[in-house]
Formats: structure tokens, C-alpha cells, sequence
């Protein structure tokens, strides 16, 4: 690794994506900011996605690959990248998800600008071939910790968070909905995210969830986010749990 440290860490976990990992990994090599390191960490992969990465680490030195030993979910490899990121600045990135070439320039300046320790973007839907849908997901200007209980509008693929301010952390050992426990965590420590409304990412649904299916489920885990994470009492749960299904629709339709 290059002696100097890198100013963004990008933080990618990965699990049988040879169909998207390239591009991915292209949408990161075509930032307008340079000055990052991506580190991959694959949970175990047993398709062609190591040959990939492989073969990117060897094209450019800001990328780095790590291994987990065994099959343990996308928490798990995105701690094991950050234990190993050097940039003060951790920006994330699902392994079938993109960025626009300006993202990182973006958003960093929007952050130094302001001194604002954890920020997010807008971002659209795109289908496994990566053509846009039309559907763009408009980032509000600020969030704090009960905005997020009401509404999971952050998208992991949009997020940058300062280190020096915000301090180390990890996510929590969730099989899902572990960045949201995350952002959670971070705000309820007092530290807002806001929200820079330009369209810089393209979350892929193919693969992984649908604009329709999967709702349930991903309501279930907000659900065990509340009362076992979080631990607020059933009421109040409740309450925000009607909040965060309205704004579910909304976001979906």
C-alpha cells in the first residue's frame, strides 16, 4: 500500500457479484477526486467475483482485496475493510451499486464546506443492466435520530462519514438493516447527517430486492432494529414504525 494515506476510504463488501463488481468497481476508477483507497472485502464468494477482484487490484493500487474466512455477512466484511481503511473520510458502496464520476468531489466539499461530520446524497434506481428507471430518492436537508426511526431515507451507497469527528466505529453484526442500525447509533450520539440533494448514486435492484418485493421482509428487520437494537419501548415503536411504512410507500411509489 502507498505510504501516504489516502483522504476517502471506500468501503465495499462483496458475495457473488461477477455481473456487477466491475462496474462498480469502473464507477469508483472514474471519480473526478482521486485521493481514495477502496478496499473489497469478499465474504466468501464462489463464483468469479475473486478472479475480478483480483485482476482490479492488480490494475490499481488504490484498490485492495481482504478475505473473510468464513461466510458471514455484509457487516462483517464492511468492518473488517474498516479496520483497515487509513482515510479520514469512509465513504460506502454496495458491490452492484455506482456512482456518478463526481460523487466523492461533491459531497467531500459539501462536508468541508460546512464541517459536517456524517452526510448523504440523493440517489436513483437502476435495473441489472444499469438503465436508469426513472425513480430518484431526493435527500432532505437534515436528519437527526428520530427522523431517522420514521424514515430509513439514507441510502449506505450515498453515505460519507468523517472519522476525526464522528470517531471510529463499526456496524453491528446484523445479517441486515446493519447500516441503518448504524446511522442510528451515530446520530443518537448527537451528530446529524445531512443531506447534499443531488443525484450521485445508482442503487441496482436486480438481485438483491425489487421496487416491490421484499418489502416485507426489510420491514420486519426495521421492526427488530427498533425493539432489539435500539430497545425503545412497544408503543413508541409502533408509532415510529407507522411513520417509517408511510414513507416507505412514498419512496417506493
Amino acid at each position: 500500500m502507498p505510504h501516504i494515506d489516502p483522504e476517502v476510504s471506500v468501503i465495499t463488501p462483496s458475495y457473488n457479484v461477477e455481473k456487477t463488481i466491475e462496474a462498480t468497481i469502473r464507477s469508483v476508477l472514474g471519480q473526478t477526486f482521486r485521493d481514495w483507497e477502496m478496499i473489497i472485502a469478499d465474504d466468501c464468494s464462489t463464483d468469479r467475483t475473486r478472479m475480478k477482484l483480483a485482476a482490479a487490484e492488480f490494475a490499481d493500487e488504490r484498490i485492495h482485496t481482504v478475505f473473510l474466512g468464513k461466510n458471514s455477512g455484509a457487516a462483517a466484511a464492511r468492518n473488517m475493510a474498516l479496520d483497515l481503511a487509513r482515510g479520514r473520510y469512509i465513504a460506502f458502496l454496495d458491490s452492484d451499486d455506482c456512482w456518478k464520476p463526481e460523487k466523492l468531489e461533491k459531497q467531500l466539499d459539501f462536508m468541508k464546506k460546512n464541517g459536517y461530520a456524517f452526510s448523504f446524497t440523493g440517489y436513483e434506481y437502476i435495473n441489472s443492466d444499469g438503465v436508469p428507471l426513472h425513480k430518484v430518492v431526493k435527500a432532505p436537508a437534515r436528519v437527526v435520530y428520530q427522523d431517522m426511526l420514521k424514515n430509513t431515507i439514507v441510502g449506505c451507497l450515498t453515505v460519507m462519514i468523517d472519522r476525526k469527528q464522528a470517531g471510529r466505529f463499526s456496524m453491528p453484526n446484523l445479517r441486515s438493516r446493519q447500516d441503518l442500525a448504524t446511522w442510528l447509533g451515530l446520530l443518537k450520539k448527537g451528530i446529524v447527517a445531512y443531506g447534499l440533494n443531488e443525484t450521485l448514486s445508482e442503487y441496482r435492484i436486480s438481485g438483491k430486492t425489487s421496487l416491490s418485493g421484499n418489502k416485507w421482509k426489510a420491514a420486519r428487520k426495521t421492526w427488530f432494529v427498533y425493539r432489539q437494537v435500539e430497545k425503545l419501548p412497544m408503543l413508541l415503536s409502533f408509532w415510529y414504525f407507522c411513520h417509517y411504512a408511510a414513507h416507505a410507500l412514498i419512496k417506493r411509489f
